[in-house]
């Protein structure tokens, strides 16, 4: 299964010039949020492929003009293909925006899916905005990640954990992929493609 993963920016390769094919053999399309919502309908419309999406911190628009075709997994935990994906949006707080939440927020979202989580056997893909903390995040307090998280790998072991929020020109030597135990954590700022 090929999966697309996107985040923060619209790539230019899948917009502004966009090839007839391009998103042939891409299976799912997984947003980690921040994107303008025409994009995903974009997307969703010139592929097959289902998109499942998530907010960012700047995705306020999404209120009153959500991504036509495209599923919010927000606070959810939704299966395709045998695939068990969970969806936990937003940043940490920092400026009292709609989708920023405190460590003690985020980490009441995920208890409230444990039921969920217990019925499904677990998880295979997390699917946030934000990353974890110590693994892809930044110093600075806006882009730091959720301790939560790194709970949540412990506890559940999923196979992937797919966030955005850390874009690629905040560092010239930002590290795209990292691994938690059992966990591949992936950023998927702008594009890239996970292959399963």
């Amino acid at each position: 299964m090929k999966i697309l993963l996107i985040s923060d920016v619209e790539s230019p390769y899948l917009w502004d010039y966009f090839q007839r094919g391009r998103l042939d053999d891409i299976d799912l399309i997984l947003s980690c949020g921040d994107l303008k919502p025409q994009y995903l309908s974009f997307l969703v419309t010139m592929g097959h492929a289902p998109v499942l999406y998530v907010h960012g911190n700047h995705d306020t628009i999404y209120a009153t003009r959500p991504p036509e075709g495209c599923d919010c997994i927000e606070d959810k935990v939704v299966t395709f293909k045998g695939l068990r994906i969970m969806g936990l949006g937003g940043s940490i707080l920092y400026s009292g925006g709609e989708h920023q939440f405190s460590e003690r927020q985020m980490r009441r979202r995920i208890r409230k899916l444990r039921f969920r989580l217990w019925r499904t056997k677990g998880v295979d893909i997390v699917l946030t905005h934000s990353p974890a903390r110590g693994y892809g995040d930044a110093e600075d307090y806006a882009h730091r990640g959720f301790q939560c998280f790194v709970d949540l790998m412990d506890r559940y072991r999923p196979q992937y954990f797919i966030h955005g929020h850390v874009h690629a020109t905040y560092s010239t030597n930002m590290e795209r992929v990292h691994h938690y135990g059992d966990t591949t954590i992936i950023n998927a700022y702008e594009r890239y493609v996970l292959e399963i």
